[in-house]
């Protein structure tokens, strides 16, 4: 396995990828096989890869893996009108 990485470290290196790149592309692709493996089940996949939830969710929709954030609810404000006295 280590010598796996350590190929895969230097064809990343070699094709001029930057560290901000490969770590995407690590993540990316991590992320995916994961979800595939759990069949989609974001609190199973995120337990395999050790982070939180919300985590992975927020990564998802970054790399646009069909991670949904949801919708936030509209702020209610409490009527504001005072009686005259």
């Amino acid at each position: 396995m280590n010598e796996n990485l350590n190929s895969l470290i230097e064809r990343l290196v070699d094709a001029g990828f930057f560290m901000e790149q490969a770590v995407e592309i690590l993540e990316r692709g991590m992320i995916e096989r994961v979800l595939k493996r759990t069949n989609g089940n974001q609190s199973e996949a995120s337990k395999a890869l050790g982070i939180h939830r919300n985590t992975l969710l927020r990564k998802m929709v970054a790399y646009k893996l069909g991670g949904k954030r949801p919708q936030a609810r509209p702020v209610t404000r409490a009527s504001s009108k005072r009686k005259a006295s």
